[in-house]
């Protein structure tokens, strides 16, 4: 998996909309400096027009809106629950590890949802599953951002089982499921972003773990607000960061194999 980590690490720095956007820019300016006026204007004018259209219409809210659509909200209904699984994001690492203070980002929804599910089945085991980030084995004190955010919400942390070595969604999935080898018919549940959720579920049924999802860390208020526009860009922009990243994992993952649904459902 190293080339393929590299590679989609490469890619999605040079492809994220809003840094090609910009891109578009300054390559336009820098043609019309250089003398080539006609194609230097009409890219910059691409450049800018799409900022605007993901920045600022409801374009970002259209692509995420089908994301956080496909899995309902959990719901309990009173059958048991053998084990819960949070997928890390919601911890700021860096700012954790410097400062030594827990400390958390727009994700944090998933480790107060993760909490409030390990008081609710004080008998379900309890995996936190994170990313290293970084291009070569996994760094065991990775997990230690996690380890302080969750103790701060009072998960006994005696009762969750720490998984460092995943860098990317595929592992995650692949990882945990060599750890916990879940017994047959077993129900685990799954907490993560909800635009997130179709391709982490993917993922987990590729390796032969079926979980039921938990959406959380919603980013859209519904398909009533998809007429809306953003008052700020760079707030548009990061959403259509986000989404569109989804949208091409989806793709890359199912025909790596790393899904076995170009959009996996319930």
């Amino acid at each position: 998996m190293d080339e393929f980590f590299t590679l989609a690490r490469i890619f999605w720095t040079l492809a994220v909309p809003s840094n090609f956007l910009l891109f578009l820019c300054v390559l336009g300016l820098a043609l019309v400096a250089t003398g080539t006026r006609r194609i230097g204007y009409v890219v910059v004018l691409a450049g800018v027009l799409g900022q605007v259209v993901a920045g600022l219409s409801p374009f970002a809210v259209y692509i995420t809106l089908p994301l956080e659509e496909r899995f309902p909200p959990y719901v309990p209904d009173g059958q048991p629950v053998d084990g819960i699984i949070l997928l890390g994001g919601a911890e700021s690492p860096a700012i954790a590890l410097r400062r030594r203070v827990p400390s958390v980002n727009d994700a944090a929804e998933r480790i107060i949802v993760f909490a409030a599910l390990a008081r609710q089945y004080p008998q379900a085991q309890l995996v936190f599953t994170g990313t290293s980030g970084g291009f070569g084995d996994g760094d065991p004190t990775s997990t230690l951002p996690a380890r302080m955010l969750l103790q701060d919400v009072g998960v006994d942390i005696a009762r969750v089982r720490f998984e460092s070595r995943a860098r990317n969604t595929a592992e995650n999935a692949l990882y945990t499921r060599r750890m916990v080898n879940p017994a047959p018919g077993s129900r685990w549940l799954l907490v993560t972003s909800a635009f997130h959720m179709p391709r982490a579920v993917g993922a987990f049924r590729a390796v032969d773990f079926p979980v039921t999802a938990v959406p959380v860390d919603y980013r859209t208020v519904g398909p009533e607000a998809a007429l809306g526009i953003f008052s700020r860009v760079a707030a548009g922009e990061d959403l259509t960061d986000l989404s569109s990243k989804e949208w091409v994992g989806l793709v890359v993952y199912y025909l790596t194999g790393r899904t076995n649904a170009l959009f996996p459902a319930p």
